[in-house]
C-alpha cells in the first residue's frame, strides 16, 4: 500500500512506483511497464503499487492553473517556443506508444490532492485505474485535476463513490499518506519521476523500453524468495 516499504507481499512479486500525474514520463512509464505484464507470463503474481511524488512541490493548493509550455519556459528560464518545441517531442514519442498528448490544452496545478484521491483509490482496489484517468485527464482532457469537482467526478469515471470520494478529498483524509510517500522518497534519494523498484532489489529510472522491464521483472520474479533486500542494490536503466 502506498506509504509502506519497498518488498514483496507474500507470493507476490511488488512493483513499488514513485510517479506524478503531471509528470508526462510518468504517463509512458506506466504504460510501457503495462505492455510488458502484457508479456510477462507471471503478470498475475506481480502488484504494482504507486506512491505519490511532486514534480513542481513548488506549486500551492491556492495557485492558479498555468500552460505546461509556460511553467517550463519560467522554471527552465527557456523561450516559450522552446518549451513548446520540447513539449512537441515529448507529445510524439508518446504517441509512439499509443498516448495522446496535448499540451496546449494542460493545466499546471499542486498535485497534492490528486495524489490523495490516488490514496483513496487504493483503499478500494481501484489505484491503477485511477492513476490512468488522472493521467489522461491531465495530458489528454486538460482537466483541473487540483480542482475537488474535478477529482470527484474522475474518481466516477473508474467507478467508484463521487460523494465518498468528494468527502476524503474535503477533509484531507489521505494528507498524511501522500507526505509519507514522499518522506519515503527523500529516504531512499529519489529525485526524479518515474522510479521503479521490483521486490525492494532491482530500480529502473525513467521510462525504460518494454524489454528492460520484462528483464526486471523476470529477475526479481526468479530471486522473490525470503526477506525482501535492501533498496537501491540494483539499479537497471537509466535516464528518461
Amino acid at each position: 500500500m502506498a506509504g509502506e516499504a519497498f518488498g514483496q507481499a507474500g507470493d507476490r512479486l511488488v512493483v513499488d512506483v514513485w510517479s506524478d500525474v503531471m509528470c508526462p514520463f510518468c504517463y509512458m512509464g506506466d504504460t510501457l511497464l503495462g505492455q510488458a505484464l502484457e508479456k510477462f507470463p507471471h503478470a498475475s503474481g506481480v502488484e504494482v503499487r504507486y506512491h505519490s511524488f511532486l514534480l513542481m512541490p513548488q506549486l500551492s493548493d491556492g495557485d492558479a492553473p498555468v500552460n505546461a509550455a509556460e511553467l517550463l519556459s519560467v522554471h527552465h528560464r527557456l523561450p516559450l517556443d522552446q518549451a513548446r518545441a520540447m513539449n512537441d517531442q515529448v507529445a510524439e514519442r508518446a504517441r509512439q506508444i499509443g498516448l495522446d498528448y496535448h499540451f496546449e490544452r494542460t493545466q499546471a496545478v499542486s498535485t497534492r490532492t490528486a495524489h490523495q484521491l490516488s490514496h483513496f483509490a487504493a483503499t478500494q482496489g481501484k489505484q491503477h485505474e485511477m492513476i490512468q484517468r488522472l493521467f489522461q485527464a491531465y495530458f489528454t482532457d486538460g482537466l483541473n485535476v487540483g480542482d475537488h469537482q474535478v477529482l470527484a467526478d474522475l474518481a466516477a469515471d473508474v467507478g467508484l463513490d463521487r460523494d465518498a470520494a468528494l468527502a476524503a478529498l474535503t477533509s484531507g483524509e489521505f494528507a498524511d499518506g501522500v507526505e509519507a510517500d514522499l518522506e519515503q522518497a527523500r529516504q531512499y534519494g529519489i529525485s526524479g519521476v518515474p522510479f521503479f523498484v521490483f521486490a525492494g532489489k532491482y530500480a529502473i529510472s525513467g521510462a525504460q523500453p518494454v524489454g528492460a522491464f520484462l528483464q526486471a521483472l523476470d529477475t526479481s520474479w526468479n530471486e522473490t524468495v525470503g526477506t525482501p533486500a535492501a533498496v537501491g542494490a540494483t539499479s537497471t536503466g537509466g535516464g528518461r
